[in-house]
């Protein structure tokens, strides 16, 4: 590990003046990336800005028709929170499937989405439930978020500060999962909303993406069997030691059935 200075912030205006005066600076949240990564020496930021400190991305609002997670929020909070249990369920379970304790219980929502891990849980919920990403700067839309592999719409020094889900008619999440890591080898999470049906993949591609044949199949039916015989092509996802893209690709649609019998 390299040496770099290390700040402890306590409101979210000094952890971005913190960062600004860094020449390589990152900020720190959950740390389970970001630190494995500065011990192999294969990150080496000027500066360390831990946002630990900052009360005010921490904690859980239900308000009317939205559920609104402060980006320092732990996955187990959100996980046994009663109020996202009965306004999103499937937002809960899909929380307290992350990981062991150890890491429901140290990372978060916000370090997980600015890390967008190709395998990670939240960023299928994010764009499945058509959530709101609220930085120190301004507010993204999920559509408009998610860009490529471990990419996204953030810019140089921008904080999420907190995620807002609009509370669906009903939702559903299911994955494969890693059986070390319980990273999803495919996950699937699908939700009919106001503004109609949402379906979100994570796992399978470089990054969570949306399956348009299954929203139009789940719009005339929202049932297993509608999406039953959509096939997701092989092409341009994800092949590796754990799964190959065409395995990937069958596993779209058993997880999609799956999240859609959750979610009814």
């Amino acid at each position: 590990m390299y040496s770099f200075a290390y700040h402890k912030p306590t409101s979210v205006k000094d952890a971005a003046g913190a960062f600004a005066k860094g020449s390589e600076a990152r900020y720190l949240a959950g740390g389970h990336t970001l630190l494995p990564s500065m011990r192999l020496r294969l990150s080496h930021p000027s500066d360390l800005v831990d946002l630990a400190g900052v009360a005010e991305l921490k904690g859980i609002k239900v308000d009317g028709g939205t559920v609104t997670i402060g980006a320092m929020t732990p996955h187990g909070e959100v996980a046994s929170n009663a109020a996202v249990a009965k306004a999103i369920p499937a937002l809960a379970k899909l929380a307290g499937g992350i990981g062991d304790p150890q890491v429901r219980n140290r990372g978060t929502i916000g370090g997980s989405l600015a890390n967008s891990d190709p395998a990670a849980d939240y960023p299928a919920a994010v764009l499945g439930l058509g959530a709101t990403i609220k930085t120190n700067k301004r507010e993204i839309k999920a559509d408009d978020y998610f860009k490529g592999l471990f990419e996204t719409a953030l810019e140089d020094g921008e904080l999420i500060t907190s995620v807002s889900f609009p509370v669906p008619e009903k939702a559903g999440y299911a994955k494969f999962a890693n059986p070390a890591s319980r990273y999803a080898i495919v996950g699937v999470f699908v939700a009919k909303t106001k503004g109609g049906v949402r379906v979100a993949v994570t796992g399978a591609g470089p990054c969570a993406f949306r399956q348009a044949a299954m929203e139009k199949a789940l719009s005339g039916g929202f049932t297993a069997d509608a999406v039953a015989n959509v096939k997701h092509a092989a092409s341009g996802l994800n092949s590796d030691l754990h799964a190959s893209a065409e395995y990937r690709a069958h596993l779209v649609t058993v997880m999609a059935k799956r999240a859609v019998a959750a979610a009814s």
